[in-house]
Parts: C-alpha cells; sequence; structure tokens
C-alpha cells in the first residue's frame, strides 16, 4: 500500500506544483497565497480531527517543526529562484530523497536492499535528467546554497513526517500544528513586508490581497491532501523510497506542461521521463 499511498500523493502535490506554476506567472504576493495555502490545510486538519475526535498527544506537536522546516523550505526555494539560476535550485529542490535516504539509516536503521536500492537510484537519475538544464556552468552558481538549504529542510520535513508514524502521533493534530505554524510564519513575513512598505498593486491588477488569500486556499486543499497521503506512505514503508516516489510529481507538472502549455519536451526531459516511469515499474515488483 505504501507505493499506493506514494504515488498518489505524488499526483496531489503535483496539482499543487501545477497551481504554484500558474500563480507565479500572475501579479500577485507570494506570501499571501502561501498564507492561505497553510491556513486552509490547519482548518482542514482542525476540522477532520473535531470529526474524528482523536487524542491530542504531546508527539503532535511535531507537528511545529514540520511546519517550520516547511516554511523554511519554500522561504529559501523562492530566495534561490530570485538570486540564482532557476534551473539549479530546481535540481538541488528535486534531492530530498537522497538526504532522506541517509538519515533514515543513520537514526532508524533502514535499509535497502540491493534491488530497492538500484530502483531508487534509477527513480533519481530521472527526476535529475527531467530537472537538469544544459546552461548552468561553474560561472552561474549563484543561488546554490540557497538550493543546498532548501533541500536540507525539504529533507527535515520528510523525516519529521516519518517520525510522527513512529511514535504514533495524532495524525490530524499533527498536520494542524504543522499548517498552523506555516500559516502564522508566512503571515509574519507578510505583515513585515507591508510595515516595510513594499510596492503596492499595479494599476489593473486584478490579484487583491483577498483574492490571493483564498486563492491560496483552493491550493491548500491539494497539500493537506498530500501530507495526508504522504503520512499514511511513511507509515507503511521505507522512508527513502516514499520520499523518492513522491518527488515525481515534478513529472505531473512536466506533463502539465506538454498538454496545456504546448511546451515541446527536451531529448533529455523525454529521457528523464522513461528513466523516472521505470523506477516506478521497479518500486512496483519490490511491493509486490
Amino acid at each position: 500500500m505504501w507505493l499506493l499511498f506514494s504515488v498518489l500523493a505524488a499526483v496531489s502535490f503535483g496539482l499543487r506544483g501545477i497551481l504554484y506554476h500558474w500563480t507565479s506567472q500572475q501579479a500577485l504576493n507570494r506570501n499571501v497565497l502561501l498564507c492561505g495555502t497553510f491556513a486552509m490545510g490547519a482548518l482542514v486538519s482542525l476540522a477532520c480531527a473535531l470529526i474524528s475526535q482523536p487524542e491530542w498527544k504531546v508527539s503532535a506537536l511535531i507537528g511545529v517543526q514540520m511546519g517550520l522546516f516547511s516554511f523554511g523550505a519554500n522561504a529559501s526555494m523562492f530566495k534561490g529562484f530570485a538570486v540564482g539560476k532557476a534551473s539549479l535550485v530546481a535540481i538541488l529542490t528535486g534531492l530530498p530523497s537522497v538526504v532522506v535516504v541517509l538519515f533514515a539509516y543513520i537514526l532508524w536503521g533502514e535499509r535497502l536492499n540491493l534491488f530497492q536500492l538500484f530502483a531508487f537510484v534509477v527513480i533519481v537519475i530521472g527526476i535529475l535528467f527531467v530537472r537538469y538544464s544544459n546552461d548552468i556552468t561553474w560561472g552561474n552558481l549563484q543561488g546554490a546554497g540557497w538550493g543546498v538549504i532548501a533541500l536540507f529542510l525539504f529533507a527535515g520535513n520528510d523525516l519529521s513526517s516519518k517520525w510522527t508514524t513512529l511514535v504514533h502521533a495524532s495524525l490530524f493534530p499533527t498536520l494542524f500544528f504543522m499548517f498552523t505554524t506555516g500559516t502564522v510564519c508566512f503571515a509574519l513575513w507578510w505583515w513585515r513586508d507591508k510595515k516595510k512598505g513594499s510596492p503596492q498593486r499595479a494599476a489593473g491588477n486584478s490579484w487583491t490581497e483577498r483574492k490571493t488569500f483564498l486563492f491560496g486556499m483552493v491550493i491548500g486543499i491539494t497539500n493537506v491532501v498530500g501530507m495526508v497521503l504522504i503520512i499514511h506512505g511513511f507509515a507503511a514503508g521505507k522512508t527513502g523510497l516514499v520520499s523518492a516516489v513522491v518527488a515525481l510529481n515534478v513529472l505531473i507538472v512536466l506533463l502539465y506542461t506538454r498538454f496545456v502549455l504546448k511546451d515541446k519536451f527536451s531529448k533529455m526531459e523525454q529521457s528523464g521521463l522513461a528513466i523516472a516511469m521505470m523506477g516506478i515499474l521497479m518500486m512496483k515488483l519490490v511491493a509486490s
């Protein structure tokens, strides 16, 4: 079942990526958008907790750590995109599963058998092929530091999610604390920017703060569904394998750009897509 949960989580996060991609082309405040995204996650998690009435254990506070990791990872990724080569940052933020495999072994002694390790490597290679851009040179490595920080923070979020399953933390209370923490962080950033007098909306721009926040809440539905699925995946499967499969959400975004935006695939992207699908099939054989 871990593979099914992981693939569904990848689809959910892929839909989130499509919405992020679309909104990135709009003249809106990204902090307001992400504040709305996390706020919806908090509301949905709280509603589900009230309906299912789980026990609110101290272990659910791991969600605060998850929220801080998620906020820091997104903030670092955006900073990297702002100051450096987007393709380089994209490569680095696509590699958390490598860090996750290493730390899952160190922390919990999780080992991959030879076939699992081979399938893992195949998927990572596929992701790298999809994300790689041949305009990266030693002379344009600006933003690499922020990309590395984002990589480790995304990995930290995955490891924290796995931790919640090991200590049997209640799912929805944990997610409530996670999304509430993220909401507060992005709200404070939003408030700080307003206090500093950030540029006002351009004339004719229909993206008011209210509209941006509400659209962020729509994106938040895909985000909270993805988090529920990935935690179920971590509960049933090995940490590194789940993380690697979920990272394939980039392929969903790639298919969107190909069939909706009519972008053409480069040969490297086509190769990466094929390699990643081979990795998924190998994972299916492992899980059978």
